[in-house]
C-alpha cells in the first residue's frame, strides 16, 4: 500500500476521534495552545492547522462557548462546552464505547492478527 493511501486512511480514522477528544477536553476551559498541549500530553498530537478550524467549526455549531480572558498579560479566547456540547459529548462517548467494543471483537477475530 502506498504511503499516500496510508496517510489518507489514517486521516479518516483520526478525524472523528479528534472531535471526540476536543469535546471531552473542553469540559474545562482552554485556549487553543493550552488545549493543544493538553491533548499532546495525553498522547494525541494535533497540529494547529487542524485544531483551530475544528474549534471554530464546533463553536459555530453551538457546541462550544467562548470568552476573552486576560492571562499572562495577553488576551486569550477560552473555549468550553456549551449545554448542547455536553449533551453531544455524552451521546458520542456512548457511541464510541459501543463502536470500540465491536471493533475489539472484530479485530480480535482476525486470522491475520
Amino acid at each position: 500500500m502506498t504511503d499516500k493511501r496510508i496517510e489518507k486512511m489514517r486521516g479518516e480514522l483520526r478525524r472523528g476521534a479528534l472531535v471526540l477528544a476536543v469535546l471531552s477536553s473542553l469540559k474545562e476551559a482552554h485556549y487553543g495552545y493550552s488545549l493543544r498541549k493538553k491533548l499532546a500530553d495525553m498522547g494525541l498530537d494535533i497540529d494547529e492547522g487542524t485544531l483551530y478550524p475544528l474549534i471554530r467549526r464546533l463553536a459555530e455549531q453551538g457546541l462550544l462557548e467562548s470568552d476573552w480572558q486576560q492571562a499572562d498579560g495577553r488576551e486569550r479566547r477560552y473555549y468550553q462546552l456549551s449545554e448542547l456540547g455536553k449533551e453531544l459529548l455524552a451521546q458520542l462517548t456512548s457511541e464510541w464505547h459501543e463502536l470500540n467494543k465491536a471493533m475489539g471483537t472484530i479485530l480480535g477475530e482476525s486470522s491475520w492478527n
